[in-house]
């Protein structure tokens, strides 16, 4: 029995890494097992250390959280408290609970007669109560802060590599002497972090503040492993550490601009995210598609030539295309929103619910129901609203 079973698997496994499905023609497994230079040849194995890698990074983050950007979150004002308790009541609960969070009209009326309150003052316990189902903005600037180490970081890093490498100034040499390119020892390391960090983000993000683009992301780090993952194998990691670069020149700026907005910072905020826009459309919209497609498309078909990993490859490459082109249209509303308003608005890739509350579209008097919460998620007077970008 054991005997049967295992002839699926190896069939399976011998599938899995077909040389003929992730090699060129007459390119073997035992042709790559040379010594090369520096680190040899990518390996499948090497993927292996990826995982205690990311462990170590989540950790790093729990510890960065804790004791640098939870300082600096409380230098630049943002208190460390809850939202407004609103006045507890079983029956607006119930409603809340179970019917709905946003009350129309008529049912705030109803509730005004059961209850002899005001409208006004029933509003504002819905208002209210939302709000306490919001992550802080403490915790949304700890999140942010991380990222945007992380991303700079990085990106000066990548910078630094590819200065360096003769593939930057000459995209043809991801190509020259394909898969027999050695392994050197900053692309190695370049790649193990870059795919352990997603790999910490895929986890990090079910514990994460929700988003509504929540799935929209989850597809972005799965894209991005994949992309990463077989880039590596079948040894494309030149043209990955350009793809790479590219991507963490925007990333970083928008985490600046999200901090600049919990720490109410308009003006620097607005500023950045101008930056931001700009980056990433001149990144997403121009040099990827017309120079990291128009390589990999078209310069590697030329050099050599197409096999099966090379069609998923692309195919990956162009989903991620199409989630630029997405991206790039929530960016362009922001844009005209805030051409309109005089400011960067709420993002329409927001948390699930903006600190702000605009959708509510009214304003509580002073009582002890209406008074706002000191927690600067929960108003941003008038600026942008609590969380404004998810992470790209």
């Amino acid at each position: 029995m054991a005997t049967a079973a295992a002839g699926p698997l190896g069939l399976l496994w011998g599938w899995l890494w077909s040389e003929r499905f992730w090699l060129p023609q007459n390119v073997s497994w035992a042709d790559l097992e040379g010594p090369g230079d520096g680190y040899g040849y990518p390996r499948a194995q090497h993927i292996f250390s990826v995982f205690p890698v990311a462990a170590g990074i989540f950790s790093v983050r729990l510890l960065f959280e804790r004791f640098i950007a939870k300082p600096c979150a409380l230098h630049v004002g943002i208190e460390d408290n809850g939202p407004y308790q609103a006045q507890p009541n079983a029956i607006l609960e119930k409603v809340f609970i179970s019917i709905t969070k946003y009350p129309d009209k008529k049912r705030l009326e109803g509730l005004s007669k059961q209850l002899d309150w005001d409208v006004r003052k029933i509003q504002c316990w819905f208002r209210h109560r939302r709000n306490q189902d919001k992550p802080p903005t403490l915790t949304k600037f700890c999140e942010s802060m991380w990222r945007f180490t992380f991303y700079l970081c990085i990106f000066c890093y990548g910078i630094r590599f590819l200065w360096l490498s003769p593939w930057f100034w000459d995209i043809r040499q991801c190509w020259h002497g394909y898969p027999f390119q050695p392994l050197s020892r900053g692309l190695y390391y370049y790649y193990i972090m870059e795919l352990a960090f997603y790999w910490s983000l895929m986890f990090s993000q079910f514990t994460d503040i929700k988003r509504k683009d929540f799935l929209i992301m989850f597809m972005h780090h799965l894209v991005t492993i994949g992309l990463i993952t077989f880039s590596y194998i079948n040894n494309m990691a030149r043209v990955g550490t350009l793809i790479m670069c590219l991507h963490d020149a925007s990333d970083f700026l928008l985490e600046a601009a999200k901090l600049a907005n919990y720490a109410k910072y308009q003006r620097l905020c607005d500023t950045l995210f101008v930056i931001f826009s700009a980056v990433f459309m001149v990144t997403r919209l121009g040099i990827y598609p017309f120079w990291i497609l128009n390589t990999t498309l078209f310069e590697s078909w030329e050099m050599i030539g197409p096999y099966a990993s090379w069609w998923l490859f692309n195919g990956l490459l162009l989903t991620l295309q199409v989630l630029h082109v997405i991206w790039s249209y929530l960016i362009a509303r922001i844009a005209f929103k805030a051409l309109m308003r005089g400011k960067v608005s709420k993002d329409d890739r927001s948390d699930v619910e903006s600190s702000s509350e605009e959708e509510d579209g009214t304003t509580c008097t002073k009582s002890p129901c209406d008074s706002s919460s000191s927690n600067g998620a929960n108003r941003v007077n008038g600026h942008m609203g609590g969380s404004l970008w998810a992470e790209e």
